[in-house]
């Protein structure tokens, strides 16, 4: 089925600008007993995060449904603190919410919260889309389907970003140029040239963010996104949270069932993310997927998109994709004027490459496009090449510069959702790269020391390729970013209920062997294993995989071990 919303986790390299690869290590933000060797250095998880006397108010909230601009959603607001160790300092975030109502109320068990990936993708503009309709009929005729912003998010105000304003641009228009032309930026960077040119653009980028949203990088980790969804759990008078994470959402389901494991009611992480692993493995990981995908492709390209392939056996294929690599590292490959490359004088490698990768996440919808763009940019043009991830740009959220009113009492039910919020334009700013560097960079570990990042290039391409070498030069960007207190760890939600992890076995952006490593750590964790290429598996994985997952949403039924799709 077509998918509302790319449930992307962890993108292929980007070296560009403030771009940073979602190879990057999406661990979970976790409360582990003790700090030491394999557990998450935060407090106790017998300590409820919740029980803070400054967290009251918000914990007080009731949300006030008024209909959203798209017909058939209900929205509202959420006030969450900005930092939970200080909670009543006047300083929060105001969070977007959406609901679509159960199918059959009189049947009503409760709320569906879910996150639909990321970090950095915007809930209520996905659930306004349609992500509803990725839900089983059973899931949606007894819950209410809900999403959210999390925060730094879309229209979360204040919202992240790391470029200038249209008042700022004007002011930086003559800064200094970068040294080296990000159009020649190479997948592999060998020489000392090439290697201080990576470094110097991620700083840039790096300082960027700081520069714009400096005062937020600190408090948009996943651990604070997991305390934010318990707040979302209260206000909708939720006693135990119903969850569905795709992609990076396991990482943000995995945090909240860490924090708070006795309010979980059922929880189903669906492209499953490691928390075990560190960056270098994740980018090893994910970068050896999306060449086993990019090999799939091109083995069954003739299946899925017919007489559409770029040529006319698998090996052509791939070399034909190798050939396009070699010549955008030499000189960007052409595009038209108006496409959004033009300005670049077209798309150099590190741009191919990740239209490439991301045409792996549903090769249902993709590999047609793809096969086609390909062909063309073999030909002279890649345009359309070019084209395959662009998006219709949109209009930008409140600022912090020009927020939403002030909330500093600290969510009452008045303060969480009035008649001028809720009728506020909630279009989320496109802040997606922003929130995708920041979160990952605070809530992952990554070295300061430079040789660390060069040292890992040699591994990465015997593990990979190209795909495993961008991965790593992506990862610079987080070697001066604020980081959190945590480490890679295994994952400590004792009392929790059994957890169902689902995982397809030919995902290219987080890898099947990481749903078996999660399920294996969740204490009764359960493991549903999808046969297929493609990223994630309940709403596009067919009868048997959204059977199975509402059986166990709506009736809380076990799936046997060893189950498959």
């Amino acid at each position: 089925m077509n998918h509302p919303v790319r449930r992307s986790v962890r993108r292929p390299a980007l070296v560009t600008a403030w771009a940073l690869a979602c190879s990057v290590a999406l661990t979970s933000c976790t409360a582990g007993p003790a700090a030491g060797p394999g557990r998450a250095t935060t407090a106790p998880a017998s300590a409820d995060p919740a029980s803070r006397p400054g967290l009251k108010p918000f914990y007080g909230q009731r949300l006030r449904w008024t209909e959203c601009d798209t017909e058939g959603y209900a929205c509202a607001r959420l006030t969450v603190p900005r930092d939970y160790d200080d909670p009543g300092n006047g300083e929060t975030f105001v969070l977007p919410v959406a609901r679509a109502e159960a199918g059959k109320p009189e049947r009503r068990i409760g709320s569906l919260v879910y996150n639909p990936g990321g970090p950095g993708a915007a809930g209520v503009q996905s659930l306004e889309e349609g992500m509803d309709e990725a839900f089983g009929r059973a899931a949606r005729d007894r819950f209410d389907i809900v999403a959210f912003d999390p925060r730094g998010v879309g229209a979360s105000v204040p919202a992240l970003t790391c470029t200038a304003s249209d008042d700022e641009a004007e002011g930086e228009e003559d800064a200094t140029e970068p040294s080296v032309s990000e159009g020649v930026a190479p997948l592999h960077p060998r020489t000392e040239e090439e290697r201080t040119a990576a470094d110097e653009g991620a700083r840039a980028a790096a300082e960027d963010c700081e520069r714009h949203s400096g005062g937020l990088l600190r408090h948009v980790g996943t651990q604070d996104a997991a305390r934010d969804l318990d707040v979302l759990r209260a206000a909708l008078g939720e006693r135990e949270l119903t969850y569905l994470g795709w992609s990076y959402g396991t990482s943000l389901g995995t945090a909240y069932a860490e924090l708070f494991p006795r309010r979980v009611r059922a929880m189903v992480l669906d492209g499953a993310i490691d928390p075990s692993l560190d960056w270098s493995q994740r980018v090893l990981n994910q970068s050896a997927g999306f060449r086993r995908s990019v090999d799939d492709y091109a083995d069954h390209c003739a299946e899925v998109a017919g007489d559409s392939c770029p040529a006319d056996s698998p090996d052509a294929i791939r070399a034909l994709i190798e050939r396009l690599y070699t010549r955008a590292e030499r000189e960007p490959l052409p595009v038209s004027e108006d496409s959004s490359y033009a300005e670049y004088g077209g798309m150099d490698a590190t741009a191919v490459l990740d239209a490439v990768s991301m045409a792996m996440y549903t090769p249902e919808d993709q590999w047609d496009p793809l096969s086609r763009a390909l062909a063309a940019a073999d030909a002279g043009d890649a345009t359309e090449l070019g084209a395959l991830d662009e998006e219709e740009e949109e209009e930008p959220a409140p600022t912090e510069e020009d927020p939403a009113p002030e909330n500093t009492g600290g969510g009452t039910e008045e303060e969480s959702g009035d008649e001028g919020a809720a009728t506020e334009d909630l279009t989320p700013v496109d802040n997606e790269g922003a929130a995708l560097t920041a979160v990952n960079c605070l809530d992952v570990p990554h070295p300061r020391d430079l040789d660390a990042y060069w040292d890992a290039l040699p591994r990465a391409e015997k593990a990979a390729g190209v795909y495993g070498t961008a991965g790593v030069t992506a990862e610079l960007t987080c070697r001066g970013w604020p980081s959190g207190d945590r480490t890679p760890h295994r994952v400590d939600a004792d009392g929790v209920v059994p957890v169902l992890v689902v995982g397809t076995t030919g995902d290219p952006s987080t890898p099947y062997e990481e749903a078996v490593s999660l399920a294996d750590q969740f204490p009764g964790g359960m493991l549903l294993t999808y046969e297929g290429m493609g990223h994630t598996a309940y709403g596009r994985g067919g009868a048997c995989v959204t059977e199975k997952v509402d059986a166990y949403l709506v009736g809380l039924k076990p799936v046997r071990p060893g189950a498959r799709c």
